[in-house]
């Protein structure tokens, strides 16, 4: 026996199996990485089976704030000037279609999306809107701030196909980035609420400045390198054969979580993929990398406007990791454009000096890029392209040069996954102010999309008490594929 055994052998003294687990350094969050994966298995049974899906992934990129839609994709150049504004419009690939002059990228790829124009719902504030819109349907309690993400909540759109997938073994089936917003602004509607922490999120972290990104359930405890880790494991599989360690069905069966744990750890599909650094520079800069700095700073001290803030552009590196997730094998992607620049979609003041020259250029060139992209490696027609923030913006332009909350009529974009590219689905009044036809809710968008991923709105997913609900309240809207 080498001494490397010896030493293997000896440190199985006094150790039993869920200390070594411990010591292996996998926990997180109050989780570890076994734990999750024994939390899905005991959430899954039998009924629900998963019907083929039409699309394998799904890219979600939630805008928050609130873009305005009279600014970008639906703009009314005959309307009068204070609900017009100041940008004109310029053609696209498809005839007729003309969207803002500021998404000059965009414009090159129209022919891949289809425009919904009249989506609308009756929520406000941030918080309800953004929670109508991650989870398809009303808070519990209404249209208010400050709306807790508690258990209780019903569960966003990639929770919800964690879930329904839970049987086939997927070990990232959902995954949200750059910035999960429950951590700082307590923005509702980002969990698995009632179905439970075993299919809440995989949460991967933005760097700025650096232009990285990490994934703490990945990340190792101090000193744990890969060859120590490997070591783990031989000494886990040498517990397994030592006959005096008792064993129940209780330890059999978390065998298997540990094994997956490990899996995933030692992952090198999933570890590449957040390597963003192995992509090249030119692809790096044609999603977009942004200057060192930038900085934009708000004299008018009105309340909602542009804070001061200086960062590197993450917009353009969190599609492209997307991409990166989508190629790896997940099936959700969850990307919330927020807290960029220090800044975000709600313009209640400056709304065309941040549009010009801080938000659309990089939404822009981030959006167009990731289509392409996909195209070129012959995955747009399996990934589904959702974009949209919780509402757009008023039709009136405010004494602040800027525009406010408006739910009443908004845009939301699709691209890939069968889509219609194109194509434009319902239409707003002559000032943008509500549908003029095909009105479209955040439910039938969530209904829309779960079809497209191979379950129908009427499929069921029961809360924590058991009681079963409609994974969407919405209908699907089909004129879109």
């Amino acid at each position: 026996m080498s001494n490397r055994s010896r030493v293997g052998r000896q440190a199985l003294v006094g150790f039993n199996r869920r200390q070594l687990v411990e010591r292996c350094g996998l926990g997180l969050f109050g989780w570890s990485l076994p734990q999750l994966f024994q939390a899905r298995a005991k959430a899954a049974s039998t009924s629900g089976q998963n019907r083929e899906a039409r699309v394998k992934s799904c890219i979600l990129i939630f805008y928050y704030g609130g873009p305005s839609h009279l600014d970008t994709f639906d703009m009314k150049p005959n309307a009068p000037l204070e609900a017009r504004g100041e940008f004109r419009s310029i053609a696209t690939t498809v005839p007729g279609l003309r969207v803002c002059e500021h998404l000059p990228r965009t414009a090159r790829v129209m022919h891949h999306v289809a425009i919904i124009r009249s989506m609308n719902h009756s929520m406000r504030f941030h918080d309800s809107a953004s929670f109508e819109t991650l989870a398809g349907r009303p808070p519990i309690g209404g249209d208010r701030e400050n709306i807790p993400d508690t258990p209780a909540t019903f569960p966003c759109h990639g929770a919800a196909l964690s879930y329904l997938r839970r049987h086939e073994g997927l070990v990232l089936p959902h995954v949200a980035l750059p910035y999960v917003m429950n951590n700082d602004m307590k923005v509702p509607g980002q969990s698995a609420g009632f179905l439970g922490s075993a299919f809440e999120p995989f949460v991967i972290f933005g760097d700025p400045d650096t232009l990285t990104y990490r994934a703490g359930m990945l990340k190792l405890s101090a000193g744990m390198m890969s060859e120590r880790l490997i070591g783990r494991k031989t000494l886990l599989s040498a517990l397994e054969r030592n006959p005096d360690q008792a064993r129940t069905s209780a330890t059999g069966t978390m065998d298997v979580f540990y094994e997956k744990a490990f899996d995933l750890l030692e992952s090198e599909r999933v570890q590449r993929a957040l390597d963003i650094e192995r992509e090249s520079r030119k692809t790096r800069e044609r999603y977009g990398l942004g200057p060192p700095r930038q900085k934009f700073v708000d004299n008018s001290k009105t309340p909602g406007g542009p804070q001061d803030g200086f960062a590197r552009n993450l917009r353009g590196q969190n599609l492209l990791l997307a991409r990166r997730l989508v190629e790896a094998g997940v099936p959700f992607v969850s990307v919330y454009d927020y807290k960029q620049q220090g800044l975000n979609w709600d313009t209640h003041s400056h709304n065309f000096d941040l549009h010009k020259n801080y938000l659309l250029p990089a939404a822009d060139r981030a959006f167009a890029a990731l289509l392409e992209d996909l195209e070129h490696r012959s995955l747009l027609d399996s990934t589904l392209v959702v974009a949209l923030g919780e509402f757009g913006r008023t039709p009136k332009i405010n004494k602040n040069a800027g525009r406010d909350h408006w739910p009443d009529c908004y845009s939301a974009l699709l691209a890939g996954g069968g889509v219609k590219g194109g194509s434009v689905y319902g239409s707003s009044d002559k000032i943008g102010a509500y549908p003029d036809s095909n009105p479209v809710t955040p439910g039938d968008l969530a209904a829309t999309v779960f079809r497209c991923l191979g379950f129908e709105p009427e499929t069921e997913i029961p809360d924590a008490a058991g009681r079963p609900w409609r994974l969407a309240e919405g209908q699907p809207v089909s004129a879109l594929f």
